[in-house]
């Protein structure tokens, strides 16, 4: 498996860093995990094209984790691509059907893209044919529990406690050829996260907040900081762990290296801290 960072920031808009996106290729499978904004522009810079997404899987519908569906199962399906395999949890279907659907925000663009006689000169050149059916992503919703298989890869998914009731939110892993990717999504500390972790080749889990800043203890409850990764990581013998999700003022010069050596003191090992399209092979 390759991992490729295509966003490792936050909500917060921010040049050095793209929102929540991360592209695991294996076999003939691109798997992208979350599609924040700025992760289509970190995709055409990592020299990919959105018509090689496969699949694409949502940890939870915050918008930094979702900003640049649209745009990318639309440029996907204007290269000709084939419709791209969507999970996600509830309200996933619907969200597509308000994008794409009878009804939806992009309906006019799409009526003018496959209607009017100029746009089908268009497609045609480009060897496509007519008449031109919509954009159909293949949607299926998914839950704490849920596995997904794929040729040679599978995808297992516990809950992540983060913004609940409002939002289902999932960690996610995938294993393929003998090896162990874990992603957290957006995650507070707790068993069922720690138990999909466990021996994973590689964990990548959020960080919101740094040691030593105070907060309400509802979000210390959500938000684990790098030394309390770190040990978590440690206690279920993860191979490897990278720190991702990083917010502005956490990137300063003096922040960003306390936070490797808080997290890499309590982890018994060197932890990364995720950057922009930085690819690692597991």
């Amino acid at each position: 498996m390759k991992l490729t960072i295509l966003g490792s920031g936050s909500p917060e808009a921010y040049v050095r860093r793209a929102s929540s996106g991360y592209l695991i290729e294996t076999g003939k499978d691109c798997i992208l995990f979350d599609c924040g904004g700025g992760v289509f522009d970190n995709l055409l810079r990592s020299g990919r094209r959105p018509s090689q997404i496969t699949h694409i899987v949502f940890s939870h519908l915050h918008s930094d984790h979702m900003m640049d569906y649209a745009r990318l199962v639309h440029a996907a399906w204007d290269e000709g691509g084939a419709p791209i395999e969507v999970y996600g949890p509830a309200p996933i279907r619907a969200i597509n059907e308000g994008y794409f659907g009878p009804q939806g925000v992009l309906a006019h663009d799409l009526r003018a893209r496959t209607e009017l006689p100029q746009s089908q000169q268009v497609w045609l050149a480009r060897g496509g044919a007519l008449p031109r059916p919509w954009p159909q992503p293949i949607i299926q919703e998914i839950s704490s529990g849920d596995t997904i298989k794929g040729a040679g890869w599978q995808i297992d998914m516990c809950m992540a406690p983060h913004a609940q009731p409002f939002l289902e939110c999932l960690a996610l892993s995938v294993t393929s050829a003998g090896k162990k990717f874990v992603y957290s999504g957006d995650a507070g500390l707790c068993k069922e996260v720690a138990g999909l972790a466990a021996n994973a080749d590689l964990l990548l889990h959020w960080c919101y907040r740094l040691d030593g800043e105070e907060v309400t203890p509802e979000m210390a409850k959500t938000t684990p900081t790098p030394s309390e990764i770190g040990a978590m990581a440690k206690r279920v013998r993860a191979r490897s762990l990278m720190l991702t999700h990083f917010r502005r003022h956490m990137d300063d010069a003096a922040h960003f290296a306390q936070a490797e050596k808080n997290a890499s003191s309590a982890f018994g090992q060197t932890v990364r801290i995720a950057q922009d399209l930085q690819q690692i092979n597991i």
